[in-house]
């Protein structure tokens, strides 16, 4: 029996039942109504045991069979008391159009609960969609020849500055941990999990379980060479989404990236935490799509009795434009503000308890390398050695990003992408008022430009694209700990170059190479005469699901 068969058999027992609780009963016709629910019920039966229908839903049709039946009985005793009763014939036609508008409506059921389907899953398995990848890398990092010892930063961070504190690790027995001139290889995983679910037409509700840790923000690799211990398993991603039309929606938690732009200003790995909403109406038949976003993120929150939380807000507005039918160009204005992210110096603890002491801090695990830093406990009398590194400019990048599509060889495209980025808040005159620095180098902009050609995204056997990148980011033109962690191994006051090939060598299967050679703007230490450069091969397989 096919499943059109099942609908219509189900359909065909509920009728009868129908039929059989709102016949009449009069004398004449009692035997064969009884034959007909004997008949009925074990039509029924046989489709419980076939499977074709579920015992809940046979019993409570039965139930219902037996309501009416009995309303019908009290109705026809009602009337009896009264006047005779008249049982008008019932035309076959009218029971066979009556039989068929029941049918419908069973099966109609049937179809948008699934209890008629052999084997169905529940409606509610269609709402939730499932997404990964893992990736397997080989890395190598060689370290330029003339770069400088982590002993010379060590020696110069003594005039309170730095770019790097990472060069600064010292050890009385093993001597500097920091690496400026050591190659080294190593081999890394990922894996990411997610999970979005559609609550209702409206609501979407997603999370992601990632490969990492809690210390660094903008990486999800995990090293091979742990002794076989286990790894960490983080929670990347948790939010509620809010799309009641198609031109807005509105998300809160911890969320992906809701501004458009490259890695110049924001690594791909990063996810934001707190609220963001979306403006995207289409204009010209959808060749015109303008898209508005602003944000409010919170990025520390202290308790009583300090005051001094920290803030992220941004606003980005843009459009994608439709240039015929093979070209798109993408255009996106953003400005950022940090809110109390600067350091400040703090008051001397020796000369009396200070509330919040070290909250000015750029901590680690938060900083990469390259930004302005100053010791903001440098003024300590209580003999404990200074350790506190604050950012010396304050931070208000205003970022601009453009990509032309190029699609007139279809599947080949060719994408060519501009970034830059300017830090509106960076003040030679009012870090010195602030900090007591007096800084004669550094640069508050950054600039990218990329090509692209081949598929946008690898999805079949044979698939391939290949880009070439040159990057200038000044030291202080956007916040260091949250740009791209390859380049350069990571930070601000880098130039240079990256090649990449991506290949698929099977659906949804694609092996990626990438070369970045970087090397530095002005001297991470404020020594001009100290250099540090780093070149990084990465060999990976790709899966995704």
């Amino acid at each position: 029996m096919n499943r059109k068969h099942n609908f219509a058999a189900a359909a065909a027992a509920l009728a009868l039942v129908t039929a059989f609780a709102a016949a009449p009963a009069a004398a004449n016709e009692r035997e064969s109504l009884e034959a007909l629910q004997e008949t009925t019920m074990g039509l029924i039966d046989a489709l419980v045991e076939q499977g074709i229908l579920p015992q809940e839903k046979a019993d409570a049709m039965v139930k219902a069979a037996q309501a009416k039946a009995a309303k019908a009985a009290a109705r026809q005793k009602t009337a009896a008391a009264g006047a005779p009763v008249r049982v008008q014939y019932v035309p076959e036609s009218v029971k066979a159009e009556i039989r068929e508008q029941i049918k419908q409506e069973v099966m109609a059921q049937a179809r948008n609960e699934r209890w008629a389907e052999p084997n169905a899953v529940p409606a509610w398995v269609d709402r939730i969609k499932w997404e990964g990848d893992l990736r397997v890398r080989y890395q190598s990092e060689s370290m330029g020849k003339s770069n400088t010892a982590p002993i010379d930063y060590i020696t110069s961070a003594a005039s309170g500055t730095t770019r790097a504190v990472g060069f600064l690790g010292n050890s009385t027995v093993a001597g500097p941990t920091g690496n400026t001139t050591d190659d080294r290889e190593r081999y890394r995983l990922r894996a990411r999990l997610g999970l979005l679910a559609r609550v209702t037409d409206g609501w979407t509700a997603g999370f992601r379980l990632t490969t990492g840790n809690v210390t660094d923000r903008v990486s999800t690799n995990q090293s091979l060479g742990q002794d076989f211990n286990k790894y960490q398993i983080v929670l990347d991603r948790a939010y509620v989404k809010y799309e009641p039309v198609e031109w807005f929606s509105a998300s809160a938690g911890r969320m992906p990236n809701p501004f458009y732009g490259t890695d110049l200003v924001w690594d791909e790995d990063l996810n934001f935490e707190g609220f963001a909403a979306t403006f995207k109406p289409v204009f010209a038949e959808g060749r015109v799509r303008p898209f508005l976003t602003v944000g409010a993120f919170p990025m520390k929150e202290d308790a009583p009795p300090n005051a001094e939380d920290r803030w992220l807000h941004g606003v980005q507005g843009g459009a994608k434009l439709a240039l015929g039918q093979s070209t798109q160009f993408t255009l996106g204005a953003a400005w950022f503000d940090y809110d109390n992210l600067e350091g400040r110096l703090e008051r001397d603890p020796a000369l009396g308890p200070v509330a919040g002491f070290g909250q000015y801090e750029y901590g680690n695990g938060l900083r990469q390398k390259g930004n302005t830093l100053f010791l903001t406990d440098f003024n300590r009398t209580d003999g404990v050695t200074p350790n506190l590194w604050g950012l010396a400019s304050k931070f208000r990048p205003f970022n601009l990003t453009a990509s032309l599509d190029l699609a007139h060889f279809d599947p080949v495209h060719v994408i060519l992408t501009a970034d830059y980025v300017k830090n509106t808040a960076f003040d030679r005159g009012e870090i010195q008022r602030r900090t007591s620095l007096a800084m004669t180098d550094g640069k508050d902009y950054g600039y990218m430009y990329r090509i692209m050609v081949g598929m946008p995204k690898l999805e079949q056997r044979h698939d391939w694209n290949f880009s070439y990148t040159y990057r200038y980011l000044g030291s202080d033109a956007t916040i260091d700990g949250f740009t791209d962690s390859d380049f350069g191994l990571g930070g601000t006051n880098l130039r240079g170059h990256i090649l990449a090939f991506n290949y698929g060598i099977d659906p949804n299967a694609w092996l990626a190479f990438r070369y970045i050679s970087a090397r530095q703007i002005d001297s991470f230490s404020l020594n001009p005469n100290h250099r540090y450069s780093a070149d990084t091969m990465m060999a990976d397989v790709n899966v995704r699901f």
